[in-house]
This record gives structure tokens, C-alpha cells and sequence, in this order.
């Protein structure tokens, strides 16, 4: 696996995870939008352009068990002062392997930029693209270092219909050939029976830090 957070994405998407050695892996940010922490089973990745020894010493500090630091509430905290960046919530990191096909029947690819998961995709991926359904939005685009990332929204007259499940399945079909990454608050358990029940597979967990508005 190599040292870069895209290798290391790769990796996992694949199935080939970092070692569960209890240790943290410091990595250089993909980008100047994107700073955060990947937490893994026993193995964490910070990537920041942040000096890696503070990195350390302030997880050192973090008064928790040590395979919870990078997502402990002190860690973050102190990740967002010293950089100034905003976030909004600890996710489930989940991803598929492609699926053969393109937009199924009733899918329809729209440049609507006005909804709000397209302007909220705008913030965090590059290469947006947005496709509409009756009752539903999928919206795909290029986030954490590359990776391909979907988001779907349904309208609330049009849930509880499996409607989230074939926006996410689609995504699979849409996707060119290569994984697709779903970010789920872990609150959302509508949203993650969702996407495991089109084939995304947990792999863990994600803080993503932003630049300030």
C-alpha cells in the first residue's frame, strides 16, 4: 500500500486496509480544501499539512483510550483551532464496487445547481454531476483526494418506498468503473440501511475538515 491518502483509499476500496497495529499514519492533505482524520479498524489516518509532531502530541494528550484519539473530541477540537476549519459531523465511511450499466429508466442527468445536496456537493467535490428522479436527486462528483462520491436526497412524499436504496444502487451504475464512497451521519440509520442495502460496505469512519466560509 503506499503513503499517499489516494493509495491508501485505493487500498481499502479494494479490500487491503492499514495494519491494525493501534498506530496513526500522517499523510499531506490531497488538497487545500481537504484536512480531517480516517479512523480504521485499530489503524487511523490524519491528513494534514499540519507539523506531524504536533499531530502526535497533541493526540498524546488526548486523555483517552488510544485507539479512540483521533476521534476523540479533544483531538478534533484542537485540530480545528489550530487550523481554522469548520466541520460538521464524525461519518460512517462506506463504499461499492462499480456495477455494469448506466442511469436506469426514469434517471435523468439535470444541470439543476439550485437544490440543496447540489450546492452542498459544490462545497466539498469537484466535477459535480446531478441526476433527478421522481422524488429523488443523486449527485456524484470528485471529493477526498480524488475518490468518486455520492449523496442522494428524497423528497419526504416519496419515501419509505426504496427509492434512497435504487438512487444509491444506481450511483454503482454510473460510476465508469471505479469504487464509489458514500459519507453517512451515524445518526441517519434510514440513510445507512439505505446504501448497505445497495452494496456499500462500512470501512470506517470520517472526520472532514473544510477551509472557513
Amino acid at each position: 500500500m503506499g503513503d499517499g491518502l489516494r493509495e491508501i483509499l485505493d487500498g481499502v476500496a479494494r479490500g487491503v486496509f492499514p495494519p491494525a497495529d493501534g498506530g496513526t499514519t500522517v499523510v499531506a492533505q490531497p488538497s487545500a480544501r481537504d484536512a480531517g482524520v480516517l479512523a480504521f479498524t485499530g489503524h487511523s489516518v490524519v491528513f494534514t499539512d499540519e507539523d506531524p509532531a504536533w499531530v502526535r502530541r497533541t493526540l498524546a494528550e488526548a486523555d483517552c483510550d488510544a485507539l479512540a484519539a483521533t476521534m476523540n473530541v479533544r483531538f478534533l477540537s484542537a485540530f480545528l483551532q489550530r487550523t481554522g476549519r469548520r466541520t460538521d459531523t464524525v461519518d460512517v465511511m462506506t463504499v461499492a464496487r462499480p456495477l455494469p450499466g448506466g442511469a436506469p429508466p426514469g434517471l435523468a442527468e439535470t444541470g439543476d445547481p439550485g437544490h440543496p445536496r447540489v450546492a452542498a456537493a459544490l462545497v466539498r467535490r469537484d466535477d459535480v454531476r446531478v441526476w433527478a428522479a421522481d422524488g429523488g436527486v443523486l449527485v456524484l462528483g470528485r471529493g477526498v483526494a480524488g475518490r468518486l462520491e455520492v449523496a442522494v436526497e428524497v423528497a419526504e412524499d416519496a419515501r419509505h418506498r426504496g427509492l434512497g436504496r435504487r438512487l444509491a444502487l444506481a450511483a454503482r451504475r454510473l460510476a465508469g468503473g471505479e469504487p464509489v464512497w458514500a459519507q453517512i451521519s451515524p445518526g441517519n440509520a434510514r440513510s445507512l440501511r439505505a446504501f448497505q442495502a445497495a452494496g456499500y460496505r462500512p470501512v470506517g469512519s470520517e472526520a472532514l475538515f473544510l477551509p472557513s466560509r
